[in-house]
């Protein structure tokens, strides 16, 4: 059983991302996803100096120092930036993970993943698609509604959203 964080969209927000990283330290998560859109380089050290867990990340369309971020990345062996698509597998769970909703769906109605994770939109949404389900955890950033983050849990592929402190 492992249970795994998603996040989304931090946009820079160091102060939501360190409550949503001691939310997920909390909820004892062992693996943490971002589906992208971190925007400065500065969110990966803050990531893998809060989490010692995996760490698998795609790039958003606000990560435009995407060579910062690399550089960033590799200080924490933990880190993994996948690009555009990340494709895992977590105790048979097989994962797919974008940024975007229009690639995410198609990933999700291909019937080769449990779990598609996207962002982008910054809007919470869970989908069952046939064995699929397809989970965007919202946004760090606390722009467009309450911040929130997702937990995955692979015993049961359970999906519970939880939403930062205000």
């Amino acid at each position: 059983m492992t249970r795994i964080a998603v996040l989304s969209d931090t946009h820079d927000n160091i102060w939501n991302l360190e409550q949503a990283l001691q939310q997920v330290g909390s909820a004892q998560a062992e693996v943490l996803l971002h589906c992208g859109d971190f925007v400065a380089p500065f969110i990966i050290p803050q990531l893998g100096e809060a989490f010692n867990g995996p760490i698998h990340a795609v790039f958003g369309n606000n990560d435009g120092d995407q060579g910062l971020l690399y550089q960033q990345a590799a200080r924490f062996p933990q880190i993994t930036l996948h690009g555009q698509l990340a494709e895992i597998e977590v105790d048979a769970v097989r994962i797919a993970m974008n940024h975007y909703p229009e690639i995410a769906r198609p990933l999700a109605e291909s019937g080769r993943y449990d779990l598609v994770c996207y962002g982008h939109n910054h809007l919470q949404n869970w989908e069952q698609i046939g064995a699929c389900q397809l989970v965007n955890p919202g946004e760090v950033m606390g722009r467009l509604g309450s911040p929130s983050w997702g937990l995955f849990d692979t015993s049961d592929h359970s999906w519970h959203l939880h939403l930062l402190q205000s």
